[in-house]
């Protein structure tokens, strides 16, 4: 299979499709790899690595989406990467689509088949290749939260872990699962105080568990939740439904209740936010402020450390690439179920039932098609 990965061009976007080690596993069982030029520099792998792996160097994405079998990516392709895909080709990559009519009409309309790294499933319904991003995404909410918080960045002036004799911040994470777990850890290992909110007894109990007095757990109800964001100087959205929009779980008339200069952080931006005042933002600019409420909601925050995002999201990926590669994605999604989790998109057909369900498309289930 000719297999193509083409540099990302979202605003401050640094991972790569492929690594290095990535091409030359791909290489080695027989496919051919093309690497755009410069794609590995945010990772600071360089087309000399790539060419002495078996890659191929091509100049500009036009010869990967002309004529590569499969395309490689880590974000959602973007309107212009839109336009030069394709019938009969296979575009591997987050999509985050149920928030994004415009990115899920292109891809019908383009006839590509479009596997979600997003709902690829594992053992137990996990995400498996959502987690590692997940993961990413929760420790770095806190890093800027936290620096969102200082007063020069529009915050206010809060130290999360406190000094002796003066109180810590409080934290409060929505949500339970990877993101808020790590989420947590990170604000625990500052000093300061947290709370974590769900409303899945088990999710509670396991995090309960494990932090034991370093932190707090509350159920989330309506109540419970509104009384801990008045209270908290950050709060992190963590809140996911696989493949669908976030809820809306912080209104705007409740920004009136928090204190001036309080940080939210929407680590759920990419499925809508879970904040109704949250939109996206990038790494360039990366806050704005709503009625005193400062909102730090990127869409691709773990492209900021992309070495470390890069490779954990090749563990998880590159062994669905080579099975794809090695046995086509029908036959692949055949003989694994939770591949076939992951195709969203197909010759202009929408084949994931809740991106089909928020925007009007006639559902087709992947089993249908294999």
């Amino acid at each position: 299979m000719l297999i193509g990965c083409p540099k990302e061009i979202k605003n401050h976007e640094y991972r790569v499709g492929l690594t290095p080690e990535s091409a030359r596993e791909l290489v080695a069982n027989g496919s051919d790899v093309w690497i755009e030029s410069g794609a590995g520099l945010g990772i600071g792998a360089t087309d000399a690595q790539y060419r002495a792996t078996g890659a191929t160097i091509v100049e500009g994405p036009e010869r990967i989406f002309a004529e590569c079998e499969m395309v490689v990516k880590v974000k959602e392709p973007q309107a212009e990467e839109r336009a030069m895909l394709r019938r009969g080709q296979i575009l591997y990559t987050y999509l985050h689509l149920a928030p994004d009519e415009p990115q899920t009409k292109d891809l019908v309309d383009s006839g590509v088949t479009a596997i979600a790294y997003e709902t690829v499933t594992g053992p137990g319904g996990t995400l498996p290749l959502l987690k590692p991003m997940s993961q990413v995404a929760g420790r770095m909410s806190v890093q800027a939260g936290a620096t969102a918080l200082e007063k020069a960045h529009g915050g206010r002036g809060v130290l999360l872990g406190g000094v002796p004799g003066v109180m810590p911040g409080k934290v409060v994470v929505i949500g339970g699962g990877v993101v808020g777990f790590n989420a947590a850890q990170m604000a625990v290992g500052l000093g300061a105080q947290v709370v974590i909110m769900d409303r899945d007894p088990e999710v509670l109990d396991k995090v309960g568990t494990f932090f034991e007095n370093r932190a707090s757990t509350r159920f989330s109800n309506r109540a419970n939740l509104e009384e801990a964001i008045a209270e908290a100087d950050l709060v992190i959205g963590a809140v996911l439904i696989p493949g669908a929009s976030a809820p809306k779980l912080v209104t705007r008339e409740l920004l009136g209740s928090m204190k001036p200069g309080a940080v939210l952080v929407d680590v759920a931006i990419d499925q809508g936010g879970c904040f109704e005042t949250s939109r996206p933002t990038t790494h360039a600019e990366p806050t704005y402020v709503v009625d005193e409420i400062v909102h730090y909601c990127v869409a691709n925050m773990p492209g900021a450390v992309a070495r470390t995002s890069t490779y954990a999201l090749n563990n998880v990926t590159l062994p669905h690439a080579l099975h794809i590669a090695r046995s086509g994605w029908k036959d692949a999604m055949r003989e694994n179920p939770h591949l076939a989790a992951g195709l969203n998109v197909h010759e202009g057909h929408v084949t994931y039932e809740a991106v089909a369900q928020e925007q009007g498309y006639d559902y087709v289930p992947v089993a249908s098609l294999l």
